[in-house]
């Protein structure tokens, strides 16, 4: 409530907990294209977004669903490497729309050290983007890889009944939480591999059509002068 004649009725949108005004004008005054990461307890968003006159321009955007649906992630998608994976495949796909450069945007979130947000800043950055940065937030790569959720799944292997409530959709997509490295190890992979090889294929593809191609035209010359040669034979 209002107390006093003084009192400065805050922004709408940072009445209801959505946009930090400060950060933002610091953010779009730098120029450069932002990192937008937000998340909730089960997924992350991760957009990069060009402000505008007329309003923010998302450029390219990837969503922890995009895991599960093309890369065949079976973990949780709310936990620190499903953070970390879909920074790389943000960051993977800003860089093949030409974006080189970016400055991270967490909007209200806290900027605890080890949080999600920075398992994204993460991906981001080795996927290639230039992101200013402090290493000193971001998680260690034991937690990026999920060893940390691996050694927790082996210690209640003892509580079957625990282990099962506590790791049932993992096991229910034949995913043992002992085994996430390999899994998170396998997916990165997949990401990365989906976008490099496509450019060399594209390439070879197209010289394979020139090849054709110039074997066509240089056929059709072949039977052209045979047929040409053949009517001069029958005038004479």
């Amino acid at each position: 409530m209002a107390k006093g004649p003084r009192y400065r009725v805050p922004f709408r949108r940072r009445r209801e907990g959505k946009t930090d005004y400060h950060a933002r004008r610091a953010l779009v005054i730098s120029g450069k294209p932002r990192l937008v990461v937000r998340g909730s307890l089960n997924h992350m968003t991760v957009q990069v977004v060009k402000a505008k006159p007329r309003g923010d321009e998302v450029i390219v955007s990837a969503h922890t669903k995009e895991l599960v649906k093309n890369y065949g992630w079976k973990a949780h998608c709310g936990n620190v490497p499903s953070a970390y994976l879909v920074g790389l495949l943000c960051g993977l796909k800003a860089l093949a729309k030409g974006v080189k450069d970016a400055i991270l945007d967490i909007g209200l979130h806290p900027p605890v050290k080890g949080a999600r947000i920075f398992a994204v800043l993460k991906g981001a950055v080795d996927a290639g983007l230039n992101v200013p940065h402090s290493e000193e937030k971001i998680p260690e790569p034991e937690r990026i890889e999920g060893v940390h959720i691996a050694e927790y799944a082996k210690t209640l292997k003892s509580n079957p009944e625990q282990y099962e409530r506590q790791f049932a959709q993992y096991l229910k997509k034949k995913l043992l939480p002992e085994k996430l490295p390999e899994h998170f190890e396998k997916i990165r992979n997949k990401i990365v591999s989906s976008f490099k090889p496509k450019k060399a294929e594209k390439t070879e593809k197209a010289k394979k059509t020139r090849k054709t191609r110039k074997k066509a035209k240089t056929a059709k010359k072949k039977t052209g002068e045979k047929k040409g040669k053949k009517r001069r034979k029958k005038k004479e």
